[in-house]
């Protein structure tokens, strides 16, 4: 076997019950001066205290920015970045799912880089704000990639900005913070989380290791499926879905993601569907066609998922209830969206824009 291959990702992670607490000394080298980067009720769940408190054992000062929305603005990022320097802000700590985090890597490149050109056409530096993540949803893996998603009004999509300076430096993994969210953000955080995983093994990009990774994270999140079906959670469901979704954003750290992820976009800019539940309407189709594009590797994925290709439908289906539909001829326009994508070049099939379609129509039509 082939056992070439490159795998970097340079984030402290510290995980277990009461972890921001008990490691609060783990902050101490990154400055006195913090800003803290939440949304209005991301962090309504024990999150922030433990922040402050962590922050406070450590004698640094610090101020809350809580002003990013669902799907991050790039108004909201350059807020937060003046907000940073006018507090003389030497790190930063984002509290939240991705919105939050994701967020806070703009905002920690913004302010130290003016970005002249615009958020998502400036060449990214080294010159960023270390960033501690505490995660409080189980998708995206933000705390651990170099990723940023942000709402892209002129283009009505949202754009990835990416560089290895946008890696955070250490993530807390706390599974409580999760005890009380609502059925539908942990199902749809979770089908996200099993999307990197699934994904990255299609990518061109894929290896050995974000392989082993990925064929991890399945399992874990898939070992947590009748929880996520019925709505009974422990807290150590709660924990194995977050190290899931980590293990996840470990692999797309590493290979990104695919047209599923473009296709997905649209869904959610156009008509509010949450990113995690836009993933998991299209990757049964999309996986279907890529099981006629490629068998041997699509035949590794349905493996890992212990699923036939039926059975994947039917798992998604029973997490999703009634899908979404739409006109062909807005499935034709998000195909064609889609199409542009830089995720279409980074899988290992080729998608045109037709094949985009039929799996948009079979998906949603």
């Amino acid at each position: 076997m082939e056992m070439n291959f490159q795998y970097f990702v340079p984030v402290h992670i510290i995980s277990g019950a009461n972890c921001v607490r008990e490691y609060a000394s783990a902050m101490r080298t990154f400055g006195g001066r913090v800003l803290i980067v939440t949304g209005k009720s991301s962090a309504k769940n024990g999150a922030l205290e433990d922040a402050v408190y962590a922050l406070k054992q450590n004698g640094q000062k610090f101020t809350v920015y809580d002003e990013v929305p669902n799907n991050p603005t790039v108004a909201s990022v350059y807020k937060g970045a003046e907000e940073a320097r006018r507090f003389g802000a030497e790190f930063i700590v984002a509290i939240g799912g991705g919105s939050p985090m994701d967020a806070a890597k703009a905002i920690a490149m913004l302010a130290r880089q003016e970005a002249k050109e615009g958020i998502f056409d400036h060449p990214i530096t080294d010159d960023v704000l270390p960033m501690v993540h505490i995660p409080t949803t189980a998708g995206t893996g933000s705390e651990v990639t170099p990723y940023a998603i942000i709402t892209n009004d002129e283009k009505q999509t949202k754009t990835s900005i990416s560089a290895p300076s946008l890696f955070p430096r250490l993530a807390y993994l706390d599974g409580k913070y999760m005890e009380d969210l609502p059925q539908s953000v942990t199902v749809n955080t979770a089908i996200d989380a099993l999307s990197h995983a699934v994904e990255g093994m299609l990518s061109v990009r894929a290896g050995n290791m974000s392989d082993l990774f990925a064929k991890e994270s399945i399992r874990i999140i898939l070992s947590e499926y009748e929880s996520l079906r019925t709505g009974h959670y422990t807290l150590q469901t709660r924990q194995n879905l977050l190290y899931g979704s980590t293990l996840a954003g470990m692999v797309i750290a590493n290979t990104g993601t695919t047209p599923v992820h473009g296709m997905g976009y649209s869904l959610t800019y156009f008509h509010g569907v949450p990113h995690g539940r836009a993933n998991g309407l299209l990757l049964p189709a999309f996986l279907k066609s890529c099981l006629e594009k490629s068998p041997e590797r699509t035949r590794q994925i349905y493996d890992a998922l212990h699923m036939t290709p039926d059975a994947f439908c039917k798992a998604m289906d029973d997490l999703l209830g009634k899908r979404e539909k739409y006109d062909d001829e807005t499935l034709r326009n998000y195909a064609h969206r889609a199409s542009l994508n830089k995720n279409v070049k980074n899988c290992l099939m080729y998608f045109s824009e037709e094949d985009l379609y039929k799996v948009l129509h079979q998906s949603l039509g």
